[in-house]
């Protein structure tokens, strides 16, 4: 199992194979990769800071799908990239163009679903949906940063 940037440096060194890429396999390529997660009482206290962090990630995202060359000198300029050509092939092969498209309570189901079925969690997916969702802050973003 491995993460950005040790899969493209496994490739170049023709060690191992592939046997799931979550970001082209499906159904795993259908679903968000990752979910932004916040206190509830910090959302309930700070909405301005709660929906300003959110909108930084989701514009983070769309330089990295409009502009990947960007997002890895930003990177690496920052100290966080060793292997610019590595961070560029991994940005490329990310679907971070994808949030306006994907569901994040379908995601949320389907990632609740395998927890449930690998016995790491009991309670069911539209309980924690219920529970422990709030989209409002995200669908007014996508209103707001239309493409």
């Amino acid at each position: 199992m491995a993460f950005p940037p040790e899969p493209q440096e496994l490739r170049a060194r023709k060690i191992g194979r592939v046997i799931l890429n979550t970001a082209t396999d499906k159904p795993w390529s259908q679903y968000f990769c990752c979910m932004a997660v916040a206190n509830r009482e910090f959302v309930r206290k700070h909405p301005v800071a709660t929906k300003r962090a959110l909108r930084g990630m989701l514009k983070a995202a769309s330089i990295c799908a409009l502009q990947p060359q960007r997002a890895v000198k930003l990177r690496a300029d920052k100290g966080y990239t060793k292997g610019v050509n590595d961070a560029l092939q991994a940005i490329k092969e990310l679907p971070y163009d994808r949030w306006r498209d994907y569901d994040p309570e379908d995601t949320l189901r389907f990632y609740a679903l395998r927890l449930r079925e690998a016995g790491l969690i009991k309670n069911n997916p539209q309980k924690i949906i219920a529970q422990g969702t709030d989209w409002r802050f995200l669908n007014d973003l996508k209103k707001e940063l239309k493409a």
